[in-house]
């Protein structure tokens, strides 16, 4: 086990007398990544990833589909954009062609999920992801169970099955890729390599998608994986590659390196490269949304000291949070905190300011207090309020530990360039 600092980018692959005993021919890892460079020209053609390193990632994660046995995990892919059109099902349609076995669902029940997932799971496909997570999900909890238990191995689902009433054991060991609106639940982000899409700009051209010239073309290359990478199954079972990050991201992103080591040439330092600026990525949004976070704390205090009132004009709601000097609103930015950042972080739960006429008769922008009640509700409920129909004590909140950064000499700032997409929730 290599036990180098985290942040670093290890010596990749592992050393030649390793491959050697592990019977990797310098033809077969030029095979490798000859064939990870053409799949990864194939999906930029067809589709626009956030950055360099994402394409990257996404390809990885396609070849690791085909070595799902030998792996400890299954790393999810999520495939999330702030709205529609951003290119998520696109993404979906070429990864049904070139993964192992795919699954493709929308609202499969998790009875029929339970029962495809063997020793040689296929890799499920789910569109339209926030139809489980969200507001909307209803009775899916087996099926975001089985998502959750499903990244690593031996983590079965007991049910009690058959005639005899037996209490029998499912696997739900599989990769999974993920496509929704809006941020996945922590447990899945936290196991998954994110794509945060955004749509397209002016002059960012993607070829046009058509079964009868895409499908054969896409199927070839998920051929030329299978036979390049269902030999090695045993050889992966066995390698222990050098990671550049630690604990989780490391059980997710092990399987892509793993994949790269195995194809050689500059594939296992464009793996570690990519694991390490989209895990910062990640950090940074991770903080982003703890700004957010606190940001509706400190509306819904605004409002509790204006005495619940409908409505705050856009302007007297700034100004009372950066004269909270306990805050960090009037160092936010260059300037502090104003009318467009306000309305930029707030975008993403479903708020925005809107003409609304006072008692005095005037009209201004504001924000009502209505607006804030679900998000109130959903990201930082008020541990001190009491359901009505209990008469007993309110329970002690229960607090969730912040995620651990990763340590070390990390790039500064999100994959690809300096400016990345706001958290969705």
């Amino acid at each position: 086990m290599d036990h180098s600092a985290p942040g670093t980018v290890p010596e990749p692959g592992p050393g030649t007398e390793d491959r050697e005993r592990a019977g990797l021919t310098a033809d077969r890892d030029q095979d490798g990544a000859a064939v990870l460079d053409e799949l990864r020209a194939v999906i930029g053609r067809y589709a626009v990833l956030p950055s360099d390193e994402a394409l990257t990632a996404v390809t990885l994660w396609v070849a690791a589909s085909h070595i799902q046995p030998a792996l400890q995990h299954a790393p999810r892919l999520a495939v999330v954009g702030p709205t529609k059109g951003c290119g998520k099902s696109r993404v979906l349609d070429v990864l049904h062609e070139t993964v192992h076995k795919p699954m493709m669902t929308v609202n499969t029940s998790p009875a029929v999920v339970f029962r495809v997932i063997g020793e040689d799971p296929p890799t499920l496909l789910v569109d339209e992801a926030d139809t489980i997570f969200g507001p909307k999900a209803g009775d899916k909890e087996d099926l975001r169970g089985l998502l959750n238990a499903g990244h690593q191995r031996n983590r079965p689902a007991w049910r009690i099955s058959g005639p005899e009433h037996k209490a029998t054991a499912f696997p739900t060991f599989a990769m999974a890729a993920l496509a929704g609106i809006g941020d996945l639940p922590d447990t899945i982000m936290d196991r998954a390599v994110v794509l945060r899409m955004q749509k397209r700009k002016p002059g960012e051209h993607i070829a046009p998608f058509r079964s009868r010239y895409s499908v054969p073309e896409l199927n070839a290359l998920r051929d030329r994986l299978t036979a390049w990478l269902a030999p090695l199954r045993s050889t992966a079972e066995g390698l222990v590659p050098q990671m550049p990050v630690e604990d989780r991201a490391a059980d997710t992103w092990e399987p892509l390196v793993i994949v790269a080591d195995l194809a050689g040439g500059h594939w296992p330092s464009r793996a570690r490269a990519a694991c390490l600026a989209m895990t910062r990525n990640e950090v940074v949004q991770d903080e982003q949304t703890t700004l957010k976070t606190r940001l509706l704390r400190d509306i819904r205090r605004v409002f509790e000291q204006q005495g619940d009132k409908e409505a705050l004009r856009s302007h007297d709601l700034l100004a009372a949070l950066i004269q909270d000097a306990e805050a960090p609103w009037a160092e936010y930015g260059t300037k502090g905190l104003n009318a467009y950042h306000l309305a930029n972080l707030l975008r993403d739960f479903g708020i925005s300011p809107a003409n609304h006429r006072f008692e005095n008769g005037r009209q201004a922008k504001a924000y009502t207090r209505n607006q804030f009640l679900d998000a109130w509700a959903r990201y930082c409920p008020d541990p001190l309020a009491a359901s009505p129909a209990q008469d007993v004590p309110p329970a002690r909140p229960t607090w969730r530990k912040p995620p651990t950064p990763p340590t070390g000499n990390l790039p500064v700032g999100p994959p690809g360039n300096g400016t990345g997409p706001a958290r969705t929730r």
